[in-house]
């Protein structure tokens, strides 16, 4: 890629810097990558063959705490010496002199994220299926016993009441999405009144990814998790409203359609919902008792996350063009089906 073409970084000023703080031999290539929340995020080949990736937030007017790049880079920093795989983190650049915004650069990863079905079948075997589901929970869990003060991350955010917070939150999404969803269920009231009503103790907070799931994980053929993504949305809270977030979206065969029509997990070869809590149980040590709880709650979270999408579409604030709306609104009532099953012996 040219370097005209390159959106929001000078590319002479960024890689004289770049010169000063890693090893790289210019001349480099850019290479636009997708994904990653809109962040500007791009592949750095120099001519001695190294990779790496730098990433900013977009351009224009951004909400106070949107694509907080200094947030990623100290998690994958705080991280990097422990079990989690992360890419590594290479440096961080909050000077006007050289970019307009914050950004950071960390290596190159090799390996797939798995978004689809479709991606699966071409990139793991049966056997890797096993081991990539395997491998998934016991990141997870590693992520979940590190406790984040040894990690520099303690001031990441505040632990306590996580999911009372969580809860008021995105109760308070549903109600202010009504309007222009138009669209209202008794049931979500409901829900929020019984979830609220019996939140577990929390135990020591942890640090949370907000979005685990195969779609922010990257695989080598054999089924290695060779890095987590995506921790933008990563904060201290309760390990096991993690734990279940990732477990509602680890469809099996024969389960409703929340997670959209070709969902990577429902493939052969991989372990199931229940092998999963097992593991994930046996490394952690955690108390699972109220597993229930926790992943109707979750289910409640994408019913409301869900309603806010689809309020924005019917407003006319994100484009529809190859988007189905029915499918987008049956979810939502799914996601709420999945919520009161779970919470069925709650009260």
């Amino acid at each position: 890629m040219e370097g005209s073409t390159v959106v929001g970084f000078d590319v002479p000023t960024i890689e004289a810097w770049l010169v000063g703080v890693a090893e790289i031999t210019p001349p480099i290539v850019w290479e636009r990558l997708p994904g990653g929340h809109s962040n500007l995020t791009y592949l750095l080949r120099d001519s001695a063959g190294r990779e790496l990736v730098i990433r900013r937030p977009p351009r224009g007017e951004l909400l106070p705490k949107a694509h907080d790049m200094w947030r990623e880079y100290r998690i994958i920093d705080g991280l990097w010496p422990t079990a989690v795989p992360v890419a590594e983190p290479i440096a961080f650049c909050d000077d006007r002199a050289v970019c307009e915004t914050h950004f950071y650069v960390m290596g190159k990863v090799d390996g797939e994220a798995l978004y689809s079905g479709e991606v699966v079948a071409g990139w793991l075997d049966e056997s890797a299926r096993r081991r990539a589901g395997d491998e998934f929970v016991d990141v997870l869990a590693a992520l979940h016993s590190i406790d984040p003060a040894d990690v520099g991350l303690a001031e990441l955010g505040r632990p306590d009441g996580y999911v009372a917070r969580q809860l008021k939150t995105w109760y308070g999404s549903w109600n202010a999405s009504i309007e222009y969803a138009r669209h209202d269920e008794p049931r979500v009231h409901e829900l929020h009144a019984l979830l609220s009503s019996h939140i577990p103790d929390q135990g020591p907070g942890r640090v949370v990814h907000g979005d685990y799931g195969p779609h922010n994980s990257l695989f080598a053929r054999s089924g290695e998790l060779t890095a987590v993504l995506d921790w933008e949305i990563a904060t201290l809270g309760d390990p096991l409203a993690d734990f279940a977030y990732s477990l509602n979206a680890w469809v099996e065969p024969g389960d409703p359609g929340v997670y959209g029509s070709d969902p990577p997990t429902a493939l052969a070869g991989f372990p199931s919902r229940d092998e999963l809590t097992a593991r994930y149980a046996a490394a952690t040590g955690a108390d699972l008792s109220q597993l229930a709880f926790y992943r109707s709650f979750n289910s409640f979270k994408t019913a409301c996350i869900l309603h806010g999408v689809y309020a924005r579409y019917q407003a006319g604030q994100k484009s529809t063009e190859g988007v189905d709306l029915p499918m987008l609104f049956a979810r939502i009532g799914l996601s709420l089906d999945s919520a009161v099953a779970m919470a069925a012996d709650l009260g």
